[in-house]
């Protein structure tokens, strides 16, 4: 039976979950993960943890959370003042908000807190400072 080697380009349903067991994303309910082992389309670990299993089998992948996201930052939260935002700007917590930096690239950032003057923004991913484990069962070699 075939088994995965480096250059393979292969089919993957995966499950990620955090510590506490919380799934963060899954491929389950819909098309499998396809991707080229090698590439560096995939955490690395992923990559390296599937090498060797066949179709049909299943393996369990941690990833710490320096390989992953890397830890949280707390430069990368700051206080936005209101009245540098639109005037149609009304979020609330928790909601994702794209921004642009001072060179003009754009970022991504979350809504963590909201005053009478300013709203707290956090730049960081949200999987930033979590360490992620994977179960994935490999579909197919294509």
């Amino acid at each position: 039976m075939a088994v995965v080697k480096e250059g393979d380009k292969v089919r993957v349903h995966y499950t990620g979950r955090l510590d506490d067991g919380t799934v963060f994303d899954s491929s389950e309910d819909s098309a499998p993960l396809e991707f080229t082992v090698g590439k560096g389309e995939v955490f690395s670990r992923i990559e390296q943890g599937i090498i060797g299993i066949s179709p049909g089998e299943s393996k369990t992948i941690s990833i710490p959370m320096e390989e992953a996201y890397g830890p949280h930052r707390e430069e990368r939260v700051f206080e936005f003042d209101r009245k540098r935002a639109p005037e149609n700007f009304d979020p609330v917590v928790g909601q994702p908000v794209q921004m642009y930096r001072a060179d003009g690239l754009p970022v991504m950032a979350t809504v963590v807190g909201i005053s009478e003057t300013s709203f707290i923004m956090d730049c960081n991913h949200s999987l930033a400072g979590k360490n992620l484990t994977f179960d994935i069962t490999l579909v197919e070699i294509v």
